[in-house]
């Protein structure tokens, strides 16, 4: 297993170096000057020109695209002057005359709108989309789960016969459709209604107090949205692996010996047809982060994809870089979990 764990952390590793230079190239053919957004319209060129030197953007690609991995990189050298030091925040480890080899947190750079660390911008929000992710996926995995095994139970019902083709057309909407209409209909017009609002984060601002509140509630619509579109597969392939799975002889035998349907079903065939379920929902988990993010526009739930598509129309490159990043290690991650989680839900699966 020790193995197969660091197998699949370096190919995780060239996959990110790839996202990397892809990522990179791609924003750098974007038409429009991220300099003439941060200074503004009428600036002189001498101005522009500063900043431009001062951001590194005047120099060849390729020199930029190295600078950026120096940058990323754990392990490097740098000057060893303080004001290095503050800005990459190092550890010393072996003194190389005017410069050091050190040890670091990767340096995402800073934000070209706001100059705040990027690092820090992504920590306010990678949060709130977590939140919202595991929470629509969570809604999914629940509720697909049981309308799923009510499906298989009542198959050729009208029960089956209701719940397949609702399923379908959840997953035939794409999410940010959904979020228009959810937003609009149940947020703002029955809003008053329901108690829920088309728009807000996971934390309010409290005007008295001048605080910030968790905000619960506004976390629904989001999760409701972002769970659809997972919750329609997840039913339909519980249904299908229940199915399989009730038809083996293990499960005929069972039935045999006089195992209640109850037992049968949650004891005996659920365990083995959730295979399919995590392999779906671990894919789905990943895909929300990604995901989420003109779903968030649309909510204006303050997480990272909110900053990202604001970073997009700014032409903030640091930001966009570091959260296209972030969402893809965590995706390379929850992979390798989930990998290994399959040992356990199945023992006859074996990492060799």
């Amino acid at each position: 297993m020790l193995k197969f764990i660091i197998r699949r952390i370096v190919y995780g590793f060239f996959t990110l170096v790839g996202i990397t230079v892809v990522v990179f190239l791609l924003f750098h053919a974007l038409p429009g000057d991220p300099v003439s957004m941060i200074a503004g319209q009428r600036t002189d060129e001498v101005t522009l020109k500063i900043i431009r030197e001062d951001l590194g953007l005047d120099k060849p690609l390729p020199e930029q695209l190295a600078l950026y991995f120096k940058d990323l990189s754990i392990i490097s050298i740098h000057k060893d002057t303080p004001e290095e030091q503050e800005k990459y925040r190092y550890t010393r480890l072996i003194p190389m005359g005017e410069n050091v080899l050190v040890v670091k947190f990767p340096y995402f750079r800073r934000s070209f709108q706001t100059q705040k660390r990027v690092s820090e911008i992504i920590n306010e929000r990678i949060w709130n989309t977590i939140v919202l992710a595991v929470s629509a996926m969570s809604f999914a995995v629940i509720v697909g789960v049981f309308l799923g095994i009510v499906a298989a139970r009542r198959q050729g019902t009208w029960i089956d016969r209701t719940i397949i083709p609702v399923t379908t057309l959840g997953f035939s909407v794409p999410s940010f459709v959904a979020a228009a209409l959810i937003s609009n209909y149940i947020g703002y017009k029955f809003g008053p209604y329901v108690g829920l609002s088309g728009t807000g984060s996971l934390w309010d601002y409290d005007t008295y107090t001048g605080e910030s509140v968790l905000a619960l509630k506004n976390l629904i619509l989001p999760t409701l949205t972002l769970g659809i579109r997972p919750l329609s597969l997840i039913v339909q392939i519980t249904r299908s692996a229940m199915l399989d799975v009730l038809s083996q002889d293990y499960i005929r035998t069972a039935r045999a010996k006089g195992v209640s349907k109850n037992q049968l079903i949650y004891k005996h065939a659920l365990k083995n047809a959730l295979i399919p379920v995590v392999t779906s929902a671990s894919g789905w988990l990943a895909s929300l982060i990604g995901g989420s993010f003109f779903v968030e526009t649309i909510f204006v739930y303050q997480g990272i994809g909110y900053e990202t598509v604001n970073a997009v129309f700014t032409l903030d490159l640091p930001v966009i870089m570091a959260s296209t990043l972030i969402v893809a290690a965590i995706f390379i991650f929850i992979t390798v979990v989930v990998d290994i989680l399959y040992t356990f839900i199945d023992p006859r699966i074996r990492l060799q």
